[in-house]
C-alpha cells in the first residue's frame, strides 16, 4: 500500500467514526461553501455518487422504471440530478414535485428536468408505476410535523410494495431524536450524506431507515475538527476501533494474574442460570484469573460448567441469596482488578452491592446490582465513589436509576450522555442501537445489532465479557470507555454471527457464548 493510499484510508476510516447533529452538519457545510466550494458542484458531486449506486439496485430488480420524489430544498436537487443522470443512461424516469415553492437551485434542475422530457407529476393520484422510488422530499434538519397533503401522500406511498432508497434520511424522520414528524417514508435503504447523523442510531428510527448506507463525498477533516473540537464526541464503533483493544495486548513472558483477576458476584437459587452465563461471558474475554462468588448451594453446579474458574461459596439467605461475602483466605476486595456483580442476584442481597459500591475497585453494575443501586439513590451514591463505575441498564433499568434524566425512549443518546455526566460513571445502556457516554459527556454508539440478543440471559453474557475485559485492562493502561465500547461491539457481533448461522431464533444466551471467539475471526 501506497503513502497516499494509506492516508485515504486512515480519513474514510475516521469519517466512518464520526456522528454530528443537524446543528453540526450546517456548521460543516457552511465552512465547505464559506471555504469556496460552490453549492451546484457539490450537489452535482453528491448526487452523481447515488446516481452511479442506482444501476446496481435496478439489477436486482425486475424491473427499471424509477420514480423520483423531490422535496423543495436542496435534497430535492440532489434527487433531481439523480433523475437526470438515470434519464441520460437510458433509464425511465418520472418526477413527483408537489411544491410550489422550491429553492432556487432545484427550480432550475426541475426546469432542466422538464426541458428533457421527463414527466413530472404534481398529485400523488397521478404517479405512475415504478420498480424504484427515490425519496428526496426532505433531507436533515427537518423539525416541524408534517401535514397534509403531503402527509397523506408518503401514507400512499409507504403502502406501495415498492422500494424506497432515501436521500441522506427518510423524509419525516428528525434528524437528531429519530422521531417520527407525523408520518414518515419507511426507506428500505437511506444513503446518508457525508457524515453520519444522530438519527440512524436512534432505536425509533430503525424500522424507517432500512439498510443505512454512508455516502462520504470528501468532507475535509479540518472542517469537521473545526466544528467538533469543543463539543462532546459521539462516535460510531467500528471494527477498526474495537479491534484496536482486541485481543488485549499480552507480552511473550506473562502469567494469570498479569493478564487481569475479575470476581463476579451473582446468581441465587432462583436464577442460576445467571451465575453461569456471566462466568461463561468472563471466561471468553481471556482474563488470567475468574472468581465467581455464589450462593454455597450453587457451587457445585458452577464448578461443572466453568471448572478453570475459582469459586467461591458463601453463606446464604432463606431465599437462596447471597447473605454475606465470604473470600477465601487473605482476599478481600481489594485483591481483584475488577468486580461485576448483579446478575441472578436479586433484591434480597443488597447488603452484598451496598459493601462492593464502598470498594475502591472498577465496578460493573448490571441487573438487581442496579435495580438495588436505584433504591440507594443512584446519582448520590455514586458521586461517592473514588474508582470507576460501569452501569448496564437496559431502559426499563435506566428510567430507575435516573428518573429525572429525560426519556431515554425519545432521545437514547442525550439521556445517556446526561446520566453518565450526572453521576459520574460510564453508562452503557442496551438496545438495538446500545449507546455509551462517560462522565465528559462523550458517547459511543455500536452501530449494528440484531434482534436475536432480545433474549433473557444475554445481557448476563455481556456483563461477564466486560468484567473480564476490564480487568484485564487494568494492567494495561487501556482506557475504561474504550474497553467498554469494545464489549459491546463483541457482543454485539457475536449475535449477529450466530443469528446468520442459526437464524434469529436460534440464538438462546448459552448460544451466544458459543460464538464469542467465532466473531472475532
Amino acid at each position: 500500500m501506497t503513502q497516499h493510499s494509506a492516508l485515504i484510508e486512515d480519513r474514510q476510516e475516521q469519517i466512518s467514526q464520526v456522528i454530528v447533529t443537524a446543528g453540526q452538519m450546517r456548521d460543516i457545510e457552511k465552512r465547505i461553501f464559506a471555504a469556496g466550494m460552490p453549492v451546484v458542484a457539490l450537489m452535482e458531486k453528491v448526487a452523481g455518487l447515488i446516481a452511479r449506486r442506482i444501476p446496481e439496485v435496478l439489477s436486482n430488480l425486475r424491473g427499471s422504471r424509477v420514480g423520483i420524489l423531490v422535496g423543495p430544498g436542496h435534497n430535492g436537487g440532489d434527487a433531481l440530478v439523480v433523475a437526470r443522470e438515470l434519464h441520460f443512461h437510458g433509464h425511465e424516469v418520472w418526477i413527483y414535485s408537489p411544491f410550489s415553492k422550491l429553492k432556487e437551485l432545484t427550480s432550475q434542475h426541475l426546469q432542466y428536468a422538464q426541458s428533457l422530457g421527463i414527466p413530472i407529476y404534481q398529485t400523488i393520484e397521478q404517479l405512475p408505476h415504478s420498480d424504484l422510488l427515490i425519496d428526496g422530499l426532505f433531507g436533515f434538519g427537518l423539525e416541524r410535523n408534517l401535514t397534509d397533503p403531503i402527509a397523506s401522500a408518503i401514507n400512499r406511498l409507504n403502502e406501495l410494495s415498492v422500494p424506497i432508497y432515501s436521500i441522506d434520511l427518510p423524509s419525516g424522520l428528525h434528524t437528531d431524536t429519530g422521531e417520527v414528524l407525523g408520518t414518515a417514508i419507511r426507506a428500505t435503504h437511506t444513503f446518508c450524506l457525508g457524515l453520519w447523523k444522530l438519527a440512524f442510531f436512534q432505536d425509533q428510527a430503525l424500522e424507517y431507515i432500512g439498510k443505512a448506507e454512508l455516502i462520504d463525498f470528501d468532507i475535509p477533516l479540518v472542517d469537521v475538527e473545526a466544528v467538533l473540537k469543543d463539543a462532546p464526541r459521539i462516535k460510531r464503533i467500528t471494527p477498526a476501533t474495537a479491534l484496536a483493544t482486541l485481543p488485549l495486548p499480552r507480552p511473550a513472558v506473562t502469567h494469570k494474574y498479569k493478564e487481569g483477576h475479575l470476581l463476579l458476584i451473582c446468581g441465587s437459587r432462583r436464577y442460576v442460570g445467571g451465575a453461569i452465563l456471566t462466568g461463561l461471558g468472563a471466561r471468553a474475554s481471556g482474563v488470567g484469573m475468574l472468581s465467581i462468588a455464589v450462593p454455597e448451594s450453587l457451587k457445585s453446579l458452577l464448578v461443572s460448567h466453568l471448572p478453570e474458574a475459582l469459586i467461591v461459596g458463601c453463606p446464604e439467605t432463606e431465599t437462596g441469596a447471597i447473605a454475606q461475602l465470604q473470600l477465601p483466605e487473605n482476599t478481600n476486595l481489594s485483591s481483584f482488578n475488577a468486580i461485576a456483580c448483579g446478575p441472578g442476584l436479586t433484591r434480597d442481597a443488597t447488603p452484598i452491592v451496598q459493601e462492593i459500591i464502598k470498594s475502591e475497585r472498577p465496578l460493573i453494575l448490571d441487573a438487581d446490582g442496579l435495580n438495588i443501586l436505584a433504591q440507594m439513590g443512584a446519582i448520590a451514591t455514586l458521586k461517592k465513589r473514588q474508582a470507576v463505575t460501569v452501569l448496564t441498564p437496559h431502559t426499563g433499568e435506566f428510567e430507575r436509576l435516573f428518573p429525572d434524566v429525560p426519556d431515554a425512549k425519545h432521545d437514547r443518546v442525550k439521556a445517556v450522555q446526561k446520566a453518565a455526566v450526572q453521576s459520574q460513571a460510564i453508562v452503557l445502556l442496551k438496545g438495538a442501537r446500545t449507546a455509551i457516554a462517560n462522565p465528559q459527556g462523550d458517547v459511543w454508539i455500536v452501530p449494528e445489532s440484531t434482534p436475536a440478543l432480545a433474549r433473557g440471559g444475554s445481557g448476563d453474557v455481556l456483563t461477564g465479557l466486560l468484567g473480564g475485559l476490564l480487568a484485564q485492562a487494568a494492567t494495561k493502561q487501556i482506557p475504561i470507555e474504550n474497553i467498554v465500547a469494545t464489549a459491546a461491539w463483541w457482543h454485539s457481533q457475536a449475535g449477529i454471527v450466530a443469528a446468520q448461522e442459526r437464524t434469529e431464533l436460534g440464538v438462546d444466551a448459552f448460544t451466544l457464548t458459543q460464538y464469542l471467539m467465532k466473531a472475532l475471526t
